[in-house]
């Protein structure tokens, strides 16, 4: 498969300030050295936890944030070079065409859109950004683009604040697309809206995706709704990537505990069937100061002395299956007895 992002080392710190004179006395490490390749044409879902660097992944990649260090190599269309976005200005990426590639898709559309402007300039914005266009052409651009999404030439004159949650999340695809994007960052683009106009918003990125040739990257809680729309999956924990493989093959078989304890969350509609779950005990640690070892070490019912001692890497187990744990097996097939409980 052809990649369009990897990321090599990748960290994202932010200082905290302390003393009279404002110097940095800690940080808080939300990302802390993640390697991940995403290919083109694919939804990789990210999830994990409050806190645990998922959208902060997102926002690095398409450089809304700048890195702490490491590399962020984009390969562009055909192109087996990548180029290296980890440092480079935003100057820089307009003159390469590289800033109109990469967007994104925030939460709340109501905050990330301005509630003094039409629709029909919101979505204009980013397109007078990357093309020269007439009156005409870019009025007739713009009524192409909310065909697309599902609205009508009728909402261009209105304000935001006049649309339903659903709607405003389609002006935000909309704007979002305008720029002929290849990537897109996708946070959490459902998680404030019903049950139904979730389905039609996911039905509605999945058509896009197709018809357009994106890649996405889906960050969100939901892990049902991640497993309809994503091709892969990465599960996240304090900053470090714990688990990627297929969807299908993660939900069937998982091998890191952490992502056991996220699948084994979901309810069941089966009462009598026998639950198998694994409660976590205690709190995420700080991003401040994690750890030693594995980071879910403190949290882990199988870890041994070797995990608060040694960080494990990011391994291939087979078939594109990574697991970043010292102790490799099917958790999945653990005996419970008939409270859930695991038997090792």
């Amino acid at each position: 498969m052809e990649k369009i992002f990897e990321l090599k080392n990748l960290k994202k710190h932010y200082p905290i300030l302390g003393g009279i004179l404002r110097k940095q006395v800690n940080s808080v490490k939300a990302l802390d050295g993640i390697d991940l390749d995403i290919f083109r044409g694919e939804c990789l879902g990210l999830v994990g936890e409050s806190g645990c660097g998922k959208t902060t992944t997102g926002k690095a990649i398409i450089r809304l944030h700048d890195s702490t260090s490491g590399d962020i190599n984009f390969y562009r269309k055909g192109s087996k070079t990548p180029v290296n976005i980890v440092n480079m200005g935003r100057t820089e990426m307009k003159r390469k065409n590289i800033r109109s590639k990469l967007q994104m898709v925030f939460q709340d559309p109501t905050t990330s859109m301005n509630q003094r402007m039409i629709v029909k300039n919101i979505i204009a914005e980013p397109i007078r950004e990357t093309a020269k266009l007439t009156s005409k052409d870019l009025q007739d651009k713009i009524k192409s683009l909310l065909k697309l999404v599902g609205l009508n030439d009728y909402h261009l004159l209105r304000y935001p604040h006049e649309f339903s949650g659903g709607q405003r999340q389609r002006i935000a695809v909309a704007r979002a697309i305008a720029s002929k994007p290849e990537f897109l960052v996708l946070d959490e683009p459902t998680s404030a809206l019903d049950v139904s106009v979730q389905a039609q918003i996911l039905n509605l990125l999945k058509k896009l995706q197709q018809e357009l040739n994106m890649t996405y990257l889906f960050v969100t809680h939901h892990l049902y709704v991640v497993k309809y729309i994503s091709t892969r999956l990465a599960v996240m924990y304090l900053g470090k990537i714990a688990e990627i493989s297929q969807t299908d093959d993660l939900f069937d078989s998982p091998m890191h505990p952490y992502t056991f304890a996220l699948l084994s969350a979901i309810p069941d509609v089966d009462v009598d069937k026998t639950p198998k779950r694994i409660i976590l005990n205690g709190d995420v640690p700080s991003p401040i100061d994690p750890p030693e070892g594995c980071r879910f070490h403190p949290r882990c019912p199988f870890a041994a002395e070797q995990c608060s001692e040694d960080e494990p890497a990011l391994e291939d187990v087979g078939k594109g299956h990574k697991v970043a744990c010292h102790r490799k097996f099917d958790i999945s097939k653990l005996v419970h007895d008939k409270y859930g409980k695991i038997y090792i």
